[in-house]
């Protein structure tokens, strides 16, 4: 592995196609809450000062506040430490206690040395990254065509439609859980389609020149794969280091936040040193973010508070009936998204896809926020958001019978019916997981993904996996099947 460029060693040392006029969009007047952007000065955004990055001594310790979703693990992995170093640093904290740290709480961390640092600038506040309660007063649509610029003329045909700049943006931030905010400010960033009147050539509006990517709709998709990736191996501790497009590599800062190192791999993925230097700075995206969007941090909220734990939650069908457990843990959404979802299959179906009369359960109550396009969210807090609190996410629900949004549901009620309708499906299922405040929860974090009282655990593979109860002591395997090995009853 190459070293950094100058510019990034001293980080450590010192501080630390849519071709042809596109049909002309319904108008809407803006609400009152989205007053058109006003452009600041560079006076105006100074960005605070940076913390003094030093190379410490061997022995020496390192303070640190807990951010919101710290676990014990990935503190170590940050740190390049180990747990029993930072809790032996730690005596009067009782980290067996919690699961997911409590926010704000100081701590003292070993200073273990590890070269390449990166930038201790944090860019966005994790709740900027995920699509969170911070953005419930965002109107896309209006604040695209108040720009009109070329984003508001674009249209561009996706997912078997034509659809609107705002209706792709939408949609990906829908699918991924990410902010369709900072989808907005990236492709301003990369591109200036908001505010500039026509773009010379939008065929790679994020700058991802690869021609299966060609569009907005499936750049923004490899995008949302990258900050995926990015946020949530940052959350677990798997990410520690990001490989730039020339071949150099940063050492994230130890004190980086889960929202900007998800920007700092959607950069390396795409720019050499020079270019990356400058667009993690307070001079490159987050300059464009808050001339655009205001400060990101004005309305950050907590996404993973103290101590964070599942709800009770029931296997998705109904009492008496027998299913099987044919997915172990595997992404959520796309590829790069936590293994966070399972599958469960009705009895058996001749040919694999084919229509089943059985019932999805709600495997709690609450409101249905969305049912359309073989998907369904049950909302648990029952403020009819589900960006806030738990929800639940179904997916490949057939179209036959679908429960209606806005229904008031309780466990067991009936949601709809499995089917292979929506994405890849091979046979007919239902696929579930857990969001917390916009947040995709992985099935082995630090709120496991427990129905009925089985317990899911991945394997080294996609779909693999067991499930097991413990009382009594009992385990089944994930299969592509149908058989008493993998079946489980309520």
């Amino acid at each position: 592995m190459r070293l950094l460029a100058p510019v990034l060693i001293l980080a450590l040392i010192a501080t630390a196609c849519g071709g042809g006029p596109p049909p002309t969009p319904d108008t809407a007047a803006p609400p009152p809450t989205q007053p058109m952007p006003t452009e600041r000065s560079p006076q105006q955004w100074a960005a605070t000062p940076l913390p003094t990055r030093v190379r410490w001594q061997f022995g020496d310790v390192l303070p640190y506040a807990v951010q919101s979703g710290d676990t014990l693990i990935a503190l170590a992995a940050h740190f390049n430490t180990t747990p029993d170093a930072i809790q032996q640093l730690n005596p009067d904290f009782d980290f067996a206690s919690y699961t997911t740290l409590p926010p704000g709480q100081p701590l003292t961390l070993p200073a273990y040395y590890a070269p390449l640092m990166g930038t201790p600038y944090h860019i966005i506040p994790d709740s900027e990254l995920v699509a969170s309660a911070s953005q419930r007063h965002f109107a896309l649509k209006a604040t695209i065509l108040e720009y009109n610029g070329f984003l508001s003329r674009y249209w561009e045909y996706a997912e078997e439609e034509t659809r609107s700049s705002w209706e792709i943006i939408e949609r990906v931030s829908r699918d991924y859980s990410i902010s369709p905010r900072l989808l907005l400010a990236l492709i301003e960033y990369r591109s200036g389609a908001l505010t500039q009147p026509s773009v010379a050539n939008f065929t790679y509006p994020l700058g991802y020149r690869e021609p299966l990517h060609a569009g907005l709709h499936k750049q923004l998709v490899w995008a949302a794969e990258q900050l995926s990736r990015g946020y949530y191996d940052w959350r677990s501790g798997a990410l520690v280091e990001v490989s730039l497009a020339d071949g150099h590599a940063e050492r994230l800062d130890f004190w980086q936040n889960a929202g900007t190192a998800a920007l700092h791999v959607l950069f390396g993925a795409l720019m050499d040193s020079a270019e990356f230097t400058e667009a993690v700075s307070p001079d490159g995206f987050g300059a464009t973010y808050r001339q655009l969007l205001d400060d990101p941090f004005k309305d950050e909220v907590t996404l993973i508070p103290a101590n964070l734990r599942q709800p009770e939650l029931a296997l998705p069908f109904l009492v008496g009936k027998t299913w099987s457990y044919t997915g172990g843990p595997h992404p959520i959404w796309g590829d790069q998204t936590p293994w966070g979802a399972l599958d469960f299959a009705p009895p058996a179906v001749a040919g694999g896809c084919g229509y089943s009369t059985e019932w999805v359960a709600a495997m709690a109550g609450g409101v249905i926020t969305r049912s359309d396009e073989s998907a369904v969210v049950l909302d648990l807090d029952g403020d009819g958001d589900d960006r806030t609190g738990w929800a639940i996410f179904h997916y490949h629900m057939g179209s036959d019978d679908l429960v209606e949004t806005g229904s008031v549901v309780r466990t067991g009620d009936p949601l709809g019916h499995p089917s292979c309708e929506g994405g890849r499906a091979t046979g007919t299922h239902v696929h579930v997981a857990r969001r917390y405040n916009g947040e995709w929860l992985p099935v082995d974090g630090p709120a496991p993904f427990v129905l009925s009282g089985w317990t899911a655990h991945p394997s080294g593979e996609p779909y693999k996996g067991t499930l097991t109860y413990d009382f009594p002591a009992l385990k089944i395997e994930a299969c592509t099947c149908v058989t008493a090995t993998n079946s489980l009853s309520r």
